[in-house]
């Protein structure tokens, strides 16, 4: 199924500068294109769009251990719920929580490949408010946070 995600702003990488007007087309697990919105909406008619109020970009990369919660999925929930997908691997020394972020999707950190929206990419997107908070988290294309 494709998924297009828009937002008023979007951000390839985390340092990029955020541009009006474009949109993350997803297909499956992958993103498939970043162009702008009305050219994806034009070639793609019948698309589930989100439309999302804040910027969206890729999601951050997690340095330090997870946040502090009762169970390690809940542990997984609260990355996710900060805009993160990704880890070091010094995060995950307990078996219980690595394997509950295997579950929920969250991957390593490589520095060689730093989190950004390029085609044939895993769709790990992140949406953050004007005041930092994040609105929603996507994971291998599967929202996994969206704030009420």
């Amino acid at each position: 199924m494709l998924t297009l995600h828009t937002a008023p702003l979007v951000r390839v990488t985390l340092d990029g500068p955020p541009t009006p007007g474009r949109a993350v087309l997803v297909a499956g697990d992958r993103i498939e294109a970043v162009a702008p919105a009305d050219e994806l909406l034009a070639a793609y008619p019948l698309v589930r769009a989100r439309r999302w109020a804040g910027l969206l970009g890729p999601a951050l990369a997690h340095d330090g251990p997870l946040p502090a919660a009762p169970t390690p999925r809940e542990r997984v929930h609260a990355l996710f719920r900060s805009g993160a997908t990704v880890v070091s691997a010094g995060a995950l020394a307990d078996p219980d929580l690595r394997v509950a972020a295997a579950r929920g999707g969250v991957t390593l950190f490589d520095p060689l490949r730093p989190p950004a929206l390029v085609t044939g990419a895993r769709a790990d997107l992140a949406v953050f408010a004007d005041d930092g908070s994040c609105l929603a988290t996507v994971v291998a294309g599967r929202l996994v946070h969206r704030r009420a």
